[in-house]
């Protein structure tokens, strides 16, 4: 593989280490969260995938808890990372859109002027908190809450180490796959293969590398480290360094492109549990694998048939941006070999506000931070916990909406009209029940008086 000087060179000042010991009884976790982007809830083996091959993702799930019915902060991904970061759900987080209805700071997408929020000084994250809880904190890829603020970087966000690539700063991620700039650690580096336009370095593997490199450092680090990884495969646009095992299949280029890409990702995730086990790491790492969102980038004619060519997303009704379980079921990993009782699959709700929480108590830090999740670590440990909690997303690119779930019932309103479904028999969300269970309804509707806060950015009409 070649690799850009600059960044080795970069490494080579970062990062060194020495063997690992063995855990120790109440020594704190480490974690690993390995966050993909926009892989549908059906692109991968354990989830139902038959076409596309999910070897590593597969095994992640097997030996760990598979849930099946976690979803992510929101249908699109600014609002979705940022939930994850601070624990919040779209009715009470800084950032509920990727781009703003009114205010916000202006930059450049494409040719377009548009106007996105940021994670203010305010905003307290799931970096800080590890951090206060005594974690060394790194983060490696897509960052995407910083809109057009050059002071909101991880690093001036509970990070103490990243590499990857600002909205602010467009050459980090020209072309997303082939950038020819790397922000590393408040330093603009040129990744030498990707320069004038050239395909040397997929921005997949720089993302492994560079993952791998931090995690080398952590061997012989007496603090416990917070890692979050975020690829961006298989977001659009279809593009890989070659088309790996799907080459020969009968397939158009799109599928067998699209399908390389989840390759790419899956070879990632294996490299990563595979550099744990050797090291010694795994004996006391977590790891939690995810999607930001569902399948479909865009609502193209492309992508909608590459998406239904594969299934994406499963029996679930809809895609990225909406507010049905296409949108927001994603496929939810926790990988943990101390664990000797964790459950093989999880029906229990979970969303990314739970992220901040379950952390918390994995560090001993569960106190002093604003949340709307709950900790799913009891579930991790084969416990039981309630299920009928409110969960709750808004969004507002295709007009104010709301969506709950509440144990086996799941609330979408749009226009002002509330629809319902029972998800334990109806996963597809296919038949409105609500005129059915008014009961039901009157305890949503009673939710949703109190489920938010007004924001600055995002407008209800």
């Amino acid at each position: 593989m070649i690799k850009s000087s600059l960044l080795i060179i970069g490494f080579s000042l970062l990062y060194s280490g020495a063997t690992f010991a063995q855990r120790k009884a109440g020594q704190k976790p480490n974690i690993v969260f390995i966050l993909a982007d926009d892989l549908g809830y059906g692109d991968v083996g354990v989830y139902g995938q038959k076409q596309i091959l999910t070897p590593n993702i597969d095994k992640l799930a097997n030996e760990g808890t598979r849930f099946t019915d976690f979803y992510a902060g929101a249908p699109v991904c600014s609002p979705s990372r940022g939930s994850i970061l601070t624990g919040l759900n779209t009715g009470h987080a800084t950032i509920r859109g990727n781009a703003t209805e009114q205010g916000g700071l202006a930059g450049k997408k494409g040719k377009n002027v548009v106007y996105r929020a940021n994670l203010t000084k305010d905003d307290y994250t799931i970096g800080n908190l590890m951090q206060d809880a005594g974690y060394s904190t790194s983060l490696v890829g897509k960052w995407h809450v910083d809109g057009y603020d050059s002071l909101a970087t991880p690093l001036q966000r509970g990070f103490d180490k990243f590499s990857g690539w600002l909205i602010n700063i467009p050459s980090t991620y020209a072309s997303t796959y082939w950038p020819d700039h790397r922000y590393i650690n408040g330093k603009l580096v040129t990744v030498e293969p990707n320069a004038n336009a050239r395909k040397g370095y997929y921005e997949t593997n720089i993302c492994t590398d560079e993952a791998l490199a931090y995690l080398e450092t952590q061997k012989d680090n007496k603090k416990p480290f917070f890692l979050m990884l975020n690829f961006n495969n298989p977001h659009s646009p279809l593009d890989v360094p070659d088309q790996a095992i799907y080459k020969n299949k009968n397939w158009p280029e799109d599928m067998k492109t699209y399908a390389a890409m989840v390759y790419y990702l899956d070879q990632s995730v294996g490299k990563i549990k595979d550099y744990l086990i050797k090291s010694g790491l795994s004996e006391n790492t977590i790891v939690f694998f995810a999607s930001d969102n569902g399948p479909r980038s865009e609502p193209t004619s492309q992508l909608k048939a590459v998406s239904e060519f594969f299934d994406s997303n499963g029996k679930l009704k809809g895609y990225k941006r909406d507010m049905y379980d296409g949108g927001i079921r994603i496929p939810f990993i926790a990988w943990a070999p101390f664990i000797k009782n964790a459950p093989k699959t999880s029906d229990v709700p979970g969303y990314f506000p739970d992220i901040m929480p379950t952390f918390g108590e994995i560090a001993g830090k569960t106190t002093g931070f604003r949340t709307d999740g709950t900790s799913i670590y009891p579930v991790i440990n084969g416990d039981k916990v309630k299920t009928d909690r409110f969960l709750y997303w808004e969004f507002f690119e295709l007009g104010f909406e709301q969506g709950v779930r509440y144990g086996r019932w799941k609330g979408v309103k749009r226009h002002h009209k509330l629809e319902l479904y029972d998800i334990k028999t109806d996963i597809g969300e296919t038949t409105d029940v609500a005129a059915a269970h008014p009961d039901i309804v009157k305890k949503i509707e009673d939710y949703l008086l109190t489920a938010r806060t007004d924001s600055p950015y995002w407008t209800v009409k």
